[in-house]
């Protein structure tokens, strides 16, 4: 049977790929991606054949995936962090009914959330929340309601796609919407290239991140009311009486 493994290659770094994601890469006669991502393991993989197709064309990148798998060749459809997490996982599913002679086994990786919340502390210890900024394939409208509902009910939240050259603002929005329900002071966090030359972490207020210029590289953190920055980590507690603890 023919073979499409849908890779989650993590945050960019080749030691936080998962081995599992390496092998599946390793056995893979052709690899196939987004051009930023294919150009973050092609050094590790130089004997393989790579596709790639720029932003906007993931429904083209995912048949030309099948359609190269079912000439018998063993196909690595590669995404950044998780597939599963914004990646091709779905529509990769979704498509493979149209082409049931392929085999398709999904892998995966260490999204931005854990590998940037990791640079910072533990910013995602207790309940949270995983909300896109971007409004491309959802209604901005729908992404308030979600930023809206998270922050009352209190949970951390980490921000993808915090802003582009055309959503300069969404950052500042919001920052606005979840300062209806937490203080300005609330501790939050930014990683820029997580896993990749020039990742750095930094933590800073609610009010400070509502101003703060972030890119399409950039992960967000806002804490919850409990949140914290201890010796320079951003932690969030998970209700351990470590207070009372004695050695």
């Amino acid at each position: 049977m023919n073979k499409l493994y849908v890779v989650g290659i993590g945050p960019g770094e080749y030691e936080q790929m998962t081995m599992k994601a390496v092998k599946a890469m390793e056995m893979s006669d052709t690899i196939i991606g987004y051009t930023v991502y294919v150009d973050l393991v092609k050094e590790h993989f130089p004997e393989k054949e790579f596709m790639t197709t720029p932003m906007k064309r993931e429904m083209e990148r995912c048949i030309q995936a099948f359609e190269v798998a079912n000439t018998g060749r063993t196909v690595s459809m590669i995404c950044s962090g998780d597939a599963g997490v914004y990646g091709m996982s779905g529509l990769i599913l979704e498509l493979g009914t149209r082409y049931p002679e392929t085999e398709v086994e999904l892998i995966p990786g260490v999204t931005a959330a854990l590998a940037g919340g990791s640079v910072l502390g533990a910013p995602l210890m207790h309940d949270f929340a995983v909300i896109s900024l971007s409004d491309l394939l959802t209604p901005w409208e729908k992404i308030e309601k979600r930023l809206e509902c998270a922050a009352e009910a209190d949970l951390a939240i980490c921000l993808y796609n915090p802003s582009s050259k055309k959503r300069a603002d969404y950052l500042r929005k919001a920052c606005d919407i979840v300062m209806r329900y937490a203080g300005e002071e609330t501790v939050c966090g930014i990683v820029v290239n997580i896993g990749r030359e020039g990742e750095e972490g930094r933590i800073l207020s609610l009010r400070e991140l509502r101003d703060t210029p972030v890119d399409m590289f950039t992960t967000v953190f806002i804490g919850n009311s409990q949140t914290k920055e201890i010796d320079g980590y951003m932690v969030t507690p998970r209700g351990y009486e470590v207070a009372g603890f004695e050695k």
